[in-house]
């Protein structure tokens, strides 16, 4: 008898149990002063995300620039921290008003920023974009705007060459970098904060690019790093994230998920739609799949009641908003760009 397998001893059912019946120190409540939990919030949440890289000079260096017919695209790199060297690709429609609106796009678990540019690379990138509307950049030009494609640590080509080298084959080397962050007293989601707020910092020198006017998306991976990120960053004045937003019980806590997910003892203090209070009053685009089976529809519904509830005691009901597709774990395009366009205002 294999004695490893011949038992459940419910580890998982013991989480999960714990998960629905925790009861958060931080939860939003209907009668709080709300600057003062809000205050609270930030502090708590900037605590958990760990401790910050120290800023160095960005080094910006522009790699190259191509016509692109509609566009003009720009490869960047630029430093984020010491030893930490972030690759980006700006695109500036030629037709819109200069300076013009920027969306930094971010793709989640993945073989790269590529995707977000249709532009595939390896066996199955056809079908992420075509599958789930994951072509961003694409997406974003046509709306008029700049699009800034960021490759996010572990993904693409800042995968990790020590997972690498375990699972040659893999298209996306997040685990080994999220789990080394916890060891230094870091996060990988703050780590991933941390450089789209450097990448907002360059996308200030640009002269094309209106700074007053800087949108945030993402889907899975890249929509939990948008959420993440508009808590922390309020230069970013609207946020999409996708199929990333969902109580806890109902997705990180109920199905296994990639280790970038998880920041240690966040569960003690707030769930997901509680932390909206770090966004609002700015705008928030929230987006769901009905079959998502990693972040099941009923706790991001259940999040996005919260996130309502915490817009309306910020007095900014409307700058909320959620879009549910009726397929799985995707971005819908077609229902969330008009959403974002009414909510921006920019067009």
């Amino acid at each position: 008898m294999d004695y490893y397998f011949a038992h459940d001893y419910g580890v998982d059912a013991c989480h999960a149990e714990i998960a629905r019946n925790i009861k958060p120190a931080l939860a939003f409540n209907e009668n709080c002063n709300y600057d003062e939990w809000k205050s609270q919030v930030k502090e708590k949440l900037t605590e958990l995300l760990g401790d910050k890289p120290e800023k160095t000079d960005l080094n910006i260096t522009l790699e190259w620039e191509e016509n692109q017919g509609d566009f003009v695209e720009r490869r960047y790199s630029f430093t984020a921290e010491e030893n930490c060297i972030v690759p980006c690709h700006l695109w500036i429609p030629k037709d819109a008003p200069k300076p013009c609106p920027v969306v930094i796009c971010l793709q989640g678990h993945s073989s790269g920023m590529h995707i977000s540019m249709a532009r595939p690379k390896f066996e199955g990138d056809e079908i992420s974009v075509a599958g789930g509307d994951r072509d961003f950049a694409v997406q974003i030009i046509k709306q008029g705007y700049a699009a800034l494609v960021l490759e996010q640590r572990g993904f693409g080509e800042r995968y990790s060459p020590a997972l690498r080298k375990i699972f040659p084959k893999a298209k996306t080397t997040c685990a080994h970098p999220s789990m080394t962050a916890l060891m230094m007293g870091r996060t990988i989601i703050g780590e991933r904060i941390w450089d789209v707020s450097r990448a907002i910092d360059m996308l200030e020198t640009i002269p094309e690019i209106d700074s007053d006017k800087i949108a945030l998306m993402g889907n899975s991976g890249g929509g939990t790093a948008t959420y993440y990120t508009a808590c922390m960053e309020e230069r970013i004045k609207i946020a999409m994230p996708s199929c990333a937003v969902c109580d806890f019980k109902e997705s990180i806590a109920k199905e296994r998920h990639c280790s970038c997910n998880y920041i240690p003892k966040i569960a003690k203090y707030f769930d997901m739609g509680d932390i909206a209070c770090l966004i609002a009053p700015r705008k928030l685009v929230m987006v769901a799949g009905e079959l998502d089976h990693g972040f099941h529809i009923e706790g991001s519904r259940s999040a996005f009641d919260t996130i309502s509830a915490v817009y309306k005691k910020a007095g900014c009901s409307d700058n909320c908003k959620l879009v549910v597709g009726d397929e799985g774990h995707r971005f819908y395009a077609k229902p969330a760009w008009p959403v974002f366009n009414e909510l921006a205002g920019w067009k």
